[in-house]
Parts: C-alpha cells; sequence; structure tokens
C-alpha cells in the first residue's frame, strides 16, 4: 500500500469530515470487510442490540466486500467521507498511524477491558507504546488433508516434512482420476503467503535482522525449489497462477485436493457445503532442521481520529468485545477467539479442528509491521508466479524481487 493515498487524504479528507458529522452526534458509521454471508446479519444484529440499550444511538453498518476493502477505505478518505469506525487489515495499520488517521484508544481502554484479550492478538495493533486497534477477526493456518484419499493411497498419517508431503503427493497422483495430491494457489491475495510457509520451514525470515529482505537467501531459495518440484512433478492441480485461495478450497471440498493449507473457517465451509468430505487438520510441515512455521493473521476495528463520536463510538466498540458477542461471530465466521474467556468456551476449547491452529500460535509469525508492505508481498507473489509458469529461475526471481523490497524498504525510511 502506497503512502500516498494517505497523503491525499489528511490534507482533504480530516476538515470536511468533522463539518459532515458535526449535525449528527448520535451516529456512529461503521465501514465492516465482508467476510462471509453472515457478516453484515451479526453486525445489523449487534448494532440493533446496541441502539435499543442506549437509546437516542443510531449504529449505520456498511458491509464491504473484504476485496474491495481497501480500495473503498482510500476513496473514502481521500474524500472525506470515512465512517467513525472501520475494520482494516492490521497490516495496514502502520501506515494510518503515521499519518494520523487512526486514534489511539488507550484513554478508552481500561485494565480489566485490556484483560479481555489474548495478548498475542491484541499486541500486533499496539504501536509507539499506544493502542490504535482491537483485533475484530484471528486466524491462523494450518494444513488439512482429505481422509478418504489417504486411506486409498495408503497413507497412514498426515505428513510432518515436506519430504513426506511430496511422497504423499506421489501416491495420491498414482491413483489417477482428477485429484490431486496438493493443492497450491498463485493468484492474489496471500500467494506470498502461502510461499512463507515453506520459506520458514527452511529456516528464513522475510525481513533480516539487517533491515533488507530475506527472499535473496538460500532458504527462500530452498522453499521455492519446493513448491517448484511439486509444480513440476504434476503434484499439484493445474494452472497454479490461475487458482486463488478459494478456487483451491473449492476443490478441496469437491474432495480433489488431498492437501491444502489455509485457515480455520474453511472448516466451518465443510460443514455446510460439503458435510460427507472426510478430513483432518494438522500442522504445516517441518523443514530439515525442524522448523516450521505458521501465518499469524489480524484485522483490526480501529476508530477515526477525525470521528466526531469517538465517545459512542468506543461503547460501541466495547460492545462488540464483550464475550458472548465475540463468541457468537467467532462461531459464524470460524475465526480463532481473540478473547482470553471465550477460547475456554467448550465451543472452542473442545473444537478439534481449532485446536491444530491454537496449538501452532506459539510458531506464528505475523507480517512485519513495516510501511510499504503490501508493495513488498505483491513484489513477492509477482515473482513467485514468474516461477511457478517456469517464466524464470528462482535465483534470479527473488533476487530481483529482494531488490524492488529493499528499494521499497529505503523509499519508506
Amino acid at each position: 500500500m502506497s503512502l500516498h493515498w494517505l497523503k491525499v487524504a489528511t490534507a482533504t479528507g480530516v476538515a470536511a469530515i468533522a463539518l459532515a458529522s458535526a449535525s449528527y452526534a448520535q451516529t456512529v458509521r461503521v465501514t465492516v470487510a465482508e467476510y462471509s454471508s453472515k457478516t453484515g446479519p451479526y453486525f445489523e444484529k449487534a448494532a440493533s442490540e446496541f441502539e435499543a440499550a442506549n437509546p437516542g444511538t443510531d449504529i449505520q453498518i456498511e458491509v464491504v466486500p473484504w476485496d474491495v476493502l481497501q480500495q473503498k477505505l482510500t476513496t473514502d478518505i481521500s474524500g472525506g467521507a470515512n465512517a467513525d469506525l472501520a475494520i482494516i487489515g492490521t497490516r495496514w495499520l502502520i501506515d494510518y498511524v503515521s499519518q494520523g488517521i487512526a486514534a489511539p484508544l488507550d484513554d478508552y481502554i481500561t485494565d480489566d477491558f485490556r484483560a479481555r484479550f489474548i495478548d498475542t492478538f491484541l499486541s500486533p495493533s499496539v504501536m509507539e507504546g499506544q493502542t490504535y486497534g482491537l483485533p475484530i477477526a484471528a486466524s491462523a493456518r494450518a494444513m488439512y488433508y482429505n481422509k478418504s484419499l489417504f486411506e486409498e493411497a495408503g497413507i497412514a498419517e498426515p505428513p510432518a516434512t515436506w519430504d513426506e508431503l511430496k511422497a504423499a503427493a506421489e501416491k495420491i497422483k498414482a491413483l489417477g482420476g482428477d485429484a490431486y495430491g496438493f493443492g497450491l494457489q498463485g493468484k492474489e491475495i496471500e500467494t506470498d503467503v502461502y510461499f512463507y510457509y515453506a520459506l520458514w520451514s527452511q529456516g528464513g525470515t522475510l525481513i533480516e535482522e539487517d533491515g533488507t529482505s530475506g527472499l535473496d537467501t538460500e532458504a527462500a531459495y530452498a522453499a521455492a525449489q519446493i513448491y517448484k518440484d511439486l509444480i513440476d512433478g504434476g503434484l499439484t492441480e493445474p494452472g497454479v497462477t490461475s487458482l486463488n485461495r478459494e478456487d483451491v478450497q473449492n476443490l478441496f471440498k469437491q474432495g480433489r485436493i488431498g492437501m491444502m493449507i489455509t485457515a480455520p473457517f474453511l472448516a466451518n465451509q465443510i460443514k455446510e457445503e460439503a458435510p460427507d468430505l472426510q478430513y483432518g487438520v494438522a500442522a504445516i510441515p517441518a523443514g530439515p532442521n525442524g522448523d516450521r512455521g505458521t501465518y499469524g493473521v489480524t484485522d483490526s476495528i480501529i476508530m477515526f481520529e477525525n470521528s466526531q463520536n469517538k465517545d459512542t463510538a468506543w461503547k460501541f466498540m466495547d460492545f462488540l468485545f464483550t464475550t458472548e458477542k465475540r463468541a457468537e461471530f467467532d462461531e459464524n465466521e470460524g475465526f480463532l477467539p481473540v478473547n482470553a474467556e471465550e477460547a475456554a468456551m467448550p465451543l472452542f476449547a473442545d473444537n478439534a479442528d481449532l485446536k491444530a491452529f491454537t496449538d501452532l500460535l506459539p510458531s506464528a509469525q505475523f507480517a512485519p509491521v513495516i510501511a510499504g508492505w503490501e508493495e513488498m508481498a505483491a513484489a513477492t507473489s509477482n515473482a513467485l508466479q514468474r516461477i511457478y509458469l517456469g517464466e524464470g529461475e528462482i535465483k534470479a526471481e527473488l533476487d530481483q524481487a529482494a531488490a524492488e523490497i529493499n528499494g521499497i524498504i529505503e523509499a519508506n525510511n
């Protein structure tokens, strides 16, 4: 994400929204990312409940598809038409903070309120000693596997290493038919993330200790080689660069993918859309030294600095983060609990699928909190696509991407 749009927004938006909001003292507008068909109804219900308990308030919910959320917020801020509250990717937060667009919440946060949270998920929103957002959605990644295909192929256990994964994929390929061993996404959101699973398992890192990209390293070359070998061996679905995460998940739900790595919400989708599918959830394979990593993800709800209704906006945020409301939201969407009391509820604590994800949290890694991260992720994804398509050699493409990323880092410092 470029800083340019935020600078434009700061120059043009703050004054305009202050005037526009002045006559609606008790109205709070909330821009909500749509995670599923249940997202809108959940927030509308929460708004109605809050309004009933707080006469004179008006909570207006605007639901925006996740894929266009960033552009929507950019347009709103630039035009001085942003809401009072909005869900954002936490990785965008540093840009909002650096430009004074996100309001610090510490004047509202009490010790009791802070104690509700699992610190792993709250800490990414803490910058320069202040809290700028609350984790509205939390997720990690693990490996799903098709138990029926495993049984048919004679695979006794989910693979613990990448070598074992490749061997399992070869057995599934040997079955014939239209099933593929390993589902690999190569299009759109999280194409870079899918590569990081292998990178971390090889002992690699996204940003080195000296502040430069970790893509031009032996660990990164080895990680890319793992996926390229799977593609060249016919062990993935064909045309990986034309399939995004949802496409691969749909193949898995159809019983055509032996293994894939994705988020806990796929389990909810399977229960509703493919209830007969026999699947398991296991750790992401480890590398030769036992290294492994999962991607920790949070989305935050933030308050805009130019909100004219901060007290009411905060009161609604507080309401959303009560244990009952959090449990309702996370059950609907299939996210991990961010509230410690919620996590102890049998609904979550006794859920075997979620346990596979929470067990990986000690090795969870988050996107670096550095300006320009979205541009760096795009550079990584573009290099991977060329590698997957056979349009470039691994080392040359990753070295080029690393140079591009280093330039972005330097430009933002």
